[in-house]
């Protein structure tokens, strides 16, 4: 069993930015061999713009193993659903391996925090009207934040082959 944190936390984002339209000019130029060409040249018309989003994130995972390979685990990721999680009963674990948790609560709320902003900065830019847009700026508010602790069950298979050591998760 892995060690994971799972953080919940309400957001309200307002965002501004440079909603970029796509239009075209033709432009007149010489070619090579002196020619008058004509092509189109695509511009962009930038515009102010700004929107507001509300988000609530459900069990963001953070795993708690400094074991094994964080990339592995992503691959893994996500459990089928946290919904399904059981109340700790040493009877679900006996027999089994449980690793003790190695990121502390603070460390693993932080790194939470960072994906939980990512992920916000792309669900406001999604919201940005136009082709394209440019400063794209967010201002966050967490609110109703919460986080569990919980053991994953992962079956996990370690060797050395050589001189290179392998893992493989499941």
């Amino acid at each position: 069993y892995l060690p994971y944190w799972t953080f919940d936390a309400q957001v309200h984002a307002d965002w501004t930015a440079d909603s970029g339209y796509y239009y075209y000019e033709t432009e007149t130029y010489r070619d090579a061999q002196g020619n008058l060409q004509t092509r189109q040249v695509r511009k962009v018309r930038w515009v102010p713009s700004s929107g507001s989003l509300d988000h609530f994130f459900d069990d963001e995972l953070v795993a708690a193993s400094k074991g094994v390979r964080g990339d592995l685990l992503s691959k893994i990721e996500p459990f089928p659903t946290t919904s399904d999680l059981k109340p700790y009963d040493p009877g679900y674990v006996a027999g089994w391996v449980v690793e003790q948790y190695q990121l502390d609560l603070v460390a693993a709320a932080q790194r939470s925090r960072e994906t939980m902003d990512a992920k916000l900065r792309s669900l406001c830019a999604s919201q940005v009207p136009g082709d394209t847009h440019r400063n794209l700026r967010v201002s966050a508010d967490y609110r109703g934040q919460t986080f569990k602790h919980i053991l994953a069950p992962v079956w996990l298979l370690a060797y050395v082959y050589g001189r290179k050591s392998f893992q493989v998760v499941v």
